[in-house]
């Protein structure tokens, strides 16, 4: 077998360890082809990427506003093959930018086995082929740039899918040169427990260790060379012009043992150096999904950024107006007491959200609420407006429900409904690859753009009122007060200070807003019709 013929041998199977490719990892563990220590599983790129830092393409402080998370395959269809892609979402762009977002969240582009969400990578330098090509990306990258939004994507450094060419060299035998790639134990260690499963799983050579499943085992970071793949991924994407990076379940990169598998000091180290990596780049931004110690993670020295997981539960609850769960928004960011951004703790640099892509974060809004359209518009106005960076998820400014007949993932991850089209809602000329929203026909952008009143405009008026406010974007926070059904909070930089107050009761209620400067006049900017206020000589003020 010449090594040519061995290699290609390589490339085409990506099945579970057999035939060829068994014959191939015992070749290469005899020393009888040289080429197989250097040459890439499945002929995949795993060359160094040399660092090419340039200036961001975005103003400053562009991560401060509001990011729209996207589904690619669920947002625009550009070709009518009912799956959408990267052409589709350039062409939505007028839209995500009159809305007024300032960045875009993309869930995995990158090549999957699952194709479909995409957290299950086969290879972590190519597009999935349904949404398009490299040059697609960027493409969207530079008519995101001329619109003032950034783009970030999902990365996956934790694992890939189990048919990657590489976890298949891994595989197949204890002695080649891919086995370190992964974690592999044989036999497997016991007393293991994840979630309520156990996390090794039982290979022909081998158990391999998979926190997320058997089809998506985990990579071994200690492993200098798969550590470098990822950090030569990550600049292949930035010298792309890519804005930054959402790190995906960073909190199990390394697992110690059966008790310490969890945000152990090696996955914070490595987080760091991510981290470090993609803010060598100006202006690069990066979040992280760190739902065992979001606050810690938050921290500049650690991830900088982080998803403020625990906070969307209680924003939900207080909008139906449950005083606990008014309390524990008061209480999230802590006391208010520091009037600095900067020593004001990670209160800044959290990501808010009330919904995302995932079923334990709760199913979409409007399905959490019930169809309740005023408890709706005090979640959007409450979240939208607190310390961090608020997270859109799509579909969630025109009240989008889940797809209808559909559970679990799926249901929170249907088409856009761009109009009333109850078969397609305007997503694509094809056959959509999942069902509309189940309230596509009432709740669509079509219908929201020809109403002043509608969610769509509220959202607007919301992410407007944060760009004019560089206290809401920037800004510390301040005297939070819940007292029953109501909160007032306050947010100040510089000069500016500006004043939130709801009420999530069903009736009439009156606060007192403390802390103000004596005598001070509070003019309405949300709603712009509402009365003006003066403090008091103590300086408070009656709401």
């Amino acid at each position: 077998m010449s090594p040519s013929h061995a290699l290609r041998t390589l490339r085409c199977n990506a099945r579970p360890i057999a035939g060829p490719l068994r014959r191939l990892a015992a070749l290469c563990a005899a020393g009888l082809l040289a080429a197989c220590a250097s040459a890439p599983p499945g002929g995949m790129d795993l060359s160094p990427v040399v660092p090419r830092p340039s200036p961001s393409a975005l103003p400053e402080g562009w991560q401060h506003g509001g990011f729209m998370e996207i589904f690619v395959r669920g947002y625009a269809d550009s070709d009518g093959d009912g799956i959408g892609d990267l052409r589709g979402l350039i062409g939505k762009l007028d839209y995500l930018q009159a809305l007024g977002v300032s960045g875009l969240w993309l869930m995995p582009v990158t090549a999957s086995a699952d194709h479909d969400h995409g957290y299950a990578a086969t290879d972590f330098r190519r597009i999935e082929p349904a949404y398009g090509s490299l040059a697609d990306f960027d493409e969207l990258l530079k008519q995101a740039h001329a619109r003032g939004i950034g783009v970030i994507i999902d990365y996956m450094v934790n694992h890939s899918a189990a048919t990657s060419p590489l976890f298949q060299a891994s595989a197949a035998s204890p002695a080649g040169p891919w086995r370190n790639w992964y974690v592999w134990q044989d036999p497997a260690p016991g007393g293991w427990d994840i979630w309520g499963k156990n996390p090794w799983y039982a290979e022909a050579n081998g158990s391999y260790f998979a926190t997320f499943g058997m089809d998506m085992p985990d990579f071994n970071l200690r492993h200098p060379p798969a550590l470098n793949y990822h950090l030569d991924s990550l600049r292949f994407w930035l010298n792309r012009g890519l804005d930054g990076f959402r790190l995906d379940a960073v909190p199990h990169l390394i697992e110690n043992n059966a008790r310490d598998w969890n945000d152990q000091p090696e996955s914070r180290a490595l987080t760091r150096q991510l981290r470090g990596l993609v803010q060598s780049y100006p202006g690069r931004h990066v979040v992280c999904e760190a739902t065992a110690e979001p606050k810690m993670y938050a921290h500049a020295d650690l991830c900088g950024s982080a998803f403020a997981f625990g906070l969307e539960t209680a924003l939900v609850k207080a909008a139906r107006g449950q005083p606990e769960a008014v309390r524990a928004v008061a209480d999230y960011f802590g006391s208010g007491t520091d009037t600095d951004p900067e020593q004001a703790g990670p209160s800044t640099r959290m990501g808010v959200f009330v919904s995302n892509h995932d079923q334990f974060a709760g199913r979409r809004l409007w399905d959490q609420l019930a169809g309740d359209e005023a408890a709706y518009r005090l979640s959007a106005a409450t979240y939208l407006l607190l310390p961090g960076t608020p997270y859109l998820y799509y579909g969630e400014e025109i009240g989008q429900a889940g797809a209808t007949g559909l559970t679990g993932d799926p249901e929170i991850r249907a088409p856009m409904s761009w109009t009333a089209d109850t078969r397609t809602g305007g997503f694509t000329a094809g056959q959509p690859f999942r069902p509309p929203a189940s309230n596509v026909a009432s709740h669509n952008v079509a219908a929201q753009l020809a109403d002043p009143a509608s969610l769509l405009a509220h959202y607007r008026a919301l992410l407007a009122l944060r760009k004019a406010l560089p206290s809401i974007a920037r800004g510390s926070w301040l005297r939070p007060v819940a007292d029953g059904a109501t909160l007032s909070f306050q947010r100040r930089l510089g000069n500016e200070h500006t004043v939130m107050t709801y009420n999530y009761a069903r009736q009439p209620q009156t606060l007192a807003v403390p802390g103000l400067p004596a005598g001070a006049r509070l003019q309405a900017v949300l709603p712009g019709q509402a009365q003006t206020l003066q403090a008091d000589a103590s300086g408070v003020a009656q709401v």
